[in-house]
């Protein structure tokens, strides 16, 4: 318990919380408005592999690094528009179209970086994102400005949906199409468009990492959190305030374990550190997911016309 209270109480433990949590809220963020829009969206892993090897390269090939994260969202953003010719243009099975597009995203990536770099024993790197010391606040000293961007997202992503004719309309359409659709509101654009938009977050949660909490790509480094963000979007009801405080809660178990594996006990396996945050993040999804209220018409392919 008393290296437990040390950690706590160590400002530099809540800045790793924080750093840990911001791809998480990118990456929920995207996830939250495609499926607002009523389409599940399976493809963030692979699409956050492609944001991070596409905006690290745009940015060791001379562009800024602002032109990294902008290169990232349009990478998100192209994936994201296949994702949506598929499951809204033809309105194939929603699942399998995302796993498709983890699948073909992942690959692309790896087989782009081959082809760049061959077999390096070391990996390029680039000056990635500096930290904000100008703030002059002791846990945001640390980060750097995509966390910023990251934290004005969420409360601009609420005020979008919950205050704005667009955002009822987007709303509409994941609760009700055919309803939307007989006042007059565009579904198919509408949910391309927010897979789109949904998806360019998505590459930039990956160029995250990439230019910012490191400064090179690496194979599997997005390790499992676009899944984290699928689920992240269930225990936040939907809700763009409930998905920040999920990220934080997931990356406070992270970062917790990590330190724990520092400070602990040799004698204890390293994996049940490592289980640590995933099984105290299931056991918050399934006490919360009970009572989730879902969008009426997720996952449920919508034609023109038909009722």
């Amino acid at each position: 318990m008393n290296e437990i209270a040390d950690i706590l109480a160590n400002p530099a433990f809540w800045a790793a919380v924080l750093r840990i949590a911001t791809p998480l809220i990118l990456g929920t963020l995207g996830v939250l408005l495609c499926e607002r829009a009523g389409v599940l969206h399976l493809g963030i892993e692979g699409i956050m592999v492609a944001g991070a090897l596409g905006g690290w390269l745009a940015v060791y090939h001379g562009a800024s690094l602002w032109g990294g994260m902008a290169c990232a969202a349009v990478v998100g953003a192209l994936f994201g528009l296949l994702h949506a010719a598929l499951t809204v243009g033809l309105a194939l099975s929603q699942h399998v179209c995302g796993l498709g597009i983890t699948l073909l995203a992942t690959a692309l990536s790896y087989f782009s970086y081959r082809l760049a770099f061959g077999q390096v024993s070391t990996p390029p790197t680039i000056q990635p994102f500096a930290p904000m010391a100008w703030l002059g606040i002791p846990v945001l000293d640390e980060q750097t400005a995509p966390t910023l961007l990251a934290l004005v997202l969420v409360p601009l992503m609420g005020w979008l949906l919950m205050r704005t004719p667009l955002g009822l309309a987007l709303r509409m359409v994941g609760e009700n199409p055919q309803a939307a659709e007989s006042q007059g509101v565009p579904v198919l654009r509408l949910r391309t468009g927010a897979i789109v938009a949904g998806s360019a977050l998505m590459g930039m949660a990956g160029a995250f990492l990439t230019l910012s909490a490191f400064n090179a790509f690496y194979f599997n480094m997005v390790n499992g959190r676009g899944w984290i963000c699928v689920a992240l979007v269930v225990f936040a009801s939907w809700r763009p305030g409930k998905a920040l405080l999920g990220a934080l809660l997931f990356a406070f178990f992270d970062a917790l374990q990590l330190r724990l594996q520092q400070a602990g006990d040799a004698a204890l396996p390293y994996q049940l550190y490592l289980m640590l945050p995933y099984a105290l993040s299931i056991l918050a999804l399934v006490l919360v997911a009970r009572k989730a209220a879902y969008p009426q018409a997720l996952m449920k392919p919508y034609r023109k016309g038909e009722r």
